[in-house]
């Protein structure tokens, strides 16, 4: 056995459910919608992030239409984030596959991206809890405010690991938070069992964002962007801030800057990725991951059944030894 199939063992007919709710939700009579939307359902991943939220419903109850709902809501207003950051940041790729805008225009893509949208803002409604409705909102509200501070970010001089794991929180642990903690209101979990969850998805949402930012160190089809694409972007994550803040290195911090205002050369961002190599920023940051990593297995409730606790915990170190 694999380490998904152990991961979906305790939710194998629910998730299967769950994947025929997703494919008949993006259906549409128009046929260019319809032909975007099935190409979006081709490429859609290893949904990840519903898995968490049918996991933490089991860990507390019994999956009900409401966890079904909740977690197809919450899908979808991720599905649709990912359309449009690809508008923004201009991507051509997204995990190894041609993104929307590149088959498309960034105008279709938009408007996908709001279809999707506004079909997870029914499906929440769907849930008939107001707490789930309330939390895709403040969802949606934090994936913007977390793409604005990355933004706003590119034009700071200092290397700040606070404002780094900010839009982490806003952005990918944003949404595994709301996965644990819709699959907990799904079942009517109590306020303290909520609390866990909601930490627990933000440990591993935290961690899979760190895992991300390394493999922006290593160069691969598989994973579907070149070595140093964030960089190209402007973008400095864990690994180059811890060796930035550690060692006083003048040189390295205005190529930082360089790199940080869109100037640097590729040869000067490939020199800048071997230097943060050296200096042991991968591994700080592969021990960041496991720190987090162990926060979220304490809060797991040592009375919980263990085929669920098990899986939650292949997860987790799926998501940390996963190679794209």
């Amino acid at each position: 056995m694999d380490k998904l199939q152990q991961i979906k063992l305790p939710i194998d007919k629910e998730f299967e459910e769950f994947r025929r709710l997703f494919d008949s939700s993006l259906q549409s009579s128009n046929s260019l919608l319809s032909e975007v939307l099935s190409y979006i359902k081709r490429r859609n991943g290893k949904m990840m992030r519903p898995i968490l939220a049918l996991l933490i419903a089991k860990l507390f109850g019994e999956i009900n239409d409401s966890t079904l709902h909740a977690a197809l809501s919450l899908e979808l207003l991720h599905t649709a984030s990912l359309v449009h950051d690809d508008v923004v940041d201009e991507s051509d790729k997204r995990r190894g596959q041609s993104s929307v805008n590149a088959i498309y225009n960034n105008k279709v893509s938009v408007l996908v991206g709001d279809y999707m949208l506004a079909t997870s803002l029914k499906h929440s409604a769907m849930t008939r809890q107001i707490r789930i409705v309330d939390l895709v909102a403040c969802l949606g509200q934090n994936l913007s405010e977390g793409e604005i501070i990355q933004l706003a970010n590119i034009n700071a001089s200092e290397f700040s690991e606070e404002v780094y794991y900010d839009v982490i929180r806003k952005k990918t642990a944003a949404l595994f938070t709301a996965s644990a903690e819709a699959g907990a209101i799904s079942v009517h979990a109590s306020d303290e069992m909520m609390k866990n969850a909601r930490r627990f998805g933000e440990m591993i949402g935290i961690a899979f964002q760190i895992k991300d930012d390394i493999f922006d160190y290593y160069s691969s089809d598989e994973i579907g962007k070149p070595t140093g694409n964030d960089m190209r972007e402007g973008k400095l994550t864990l690994p180059a801030l811890y060796v930035l803040n550690t060692f006083d290195d003048g040189e390295m911090r205005k190529l930082a800057l360089r790199i940080r205002s869109l100037d640097a050369s590729d040869e000067e961002i490939a020199r800048f990725i071997e230097y943060i190599k050296v200096k042991g920023g991968i591994e700080y940051a592969r021990q960041a991951m496991a720190d987090y990593r162990n926060k979220a297995l304490a809060l797991l409730p040592p009375s919980a059944d263990r085929t669920v606790k098990d899986a939650l915990t292949a997860y987790i170190d799926y998501v940390i030894e996963r190679d794209k």
